[in-house]
């Protein structure tokens, strides 16, 4: 599973980890998160998260 990171803040989401703060277990695959899904440093929305390589 890819990670993505916010083009706003540079917070990388690991599916390995999730974010447990707001719910996502580990494992979850980002493209399986809720669209109103957003960064939990900055705020930002899920479309502005981009895939790393």
């Amino acid at each position: 599973m890819k990670k993505y990171q916010c083009t706003v803040c540079g917070y990388i989401y690991d599916p390995e980890k999730g974010d447990p703060d707001s719910g996502i277990k580990p494992g979850n695959a980002f493209e399986d998160i809720a669209d109103d899904w957003s960064c939990p440093k900055c705020g930002a929305t899920k479309s502005q998260f981009e895939p790393m390589d």
